[in-house]
């Protein structure tokens, strides 16, 4: 097996996880990234998972034993003002 091949295999086996806040909401969105590059549930739950709070979505990953996950912050503002979508905040923390 390549270096090519394994990497394949581990996106395969372990999906990302990820957390998505959205600007001034109170809330935080938690799943993970499949193969297709989609934002779904995790592999543990029946849907997306919503939490109040950072740590809250920190936590539910923890308990379901992952370690990292990219978290991404969204707004319209740019938008809503009339200008060029900006792109998100994101990066990857440790659980």
């Amino acid at each position: 097996m390549n270096q090519s091949q394994m990497v394949t295999t581990a996106t395969h086996a372990d999906p990302q996880a990820k957390i998505i806040g959205i600007a001034d909401a109170t809330h935080y969105l938690v799943g993970c990234i499949d193969i297709n590059n989609n934002f779904t549930q995790l592999n543990e739950e029946t849907s997306v998972q919503c939490v109040n709070s950072l740590a809250q979505a920190k936590q539910l990953l923890r308990s379901h034993q992952y370690q990292v996950a990219e978290l991404e912050y969204q707004t319209a503002y740019d938008e809503m003002c009339g200008l060029p979508y900006s792109g998100s905040y994101k990066e990857t923390i440790r659980l």
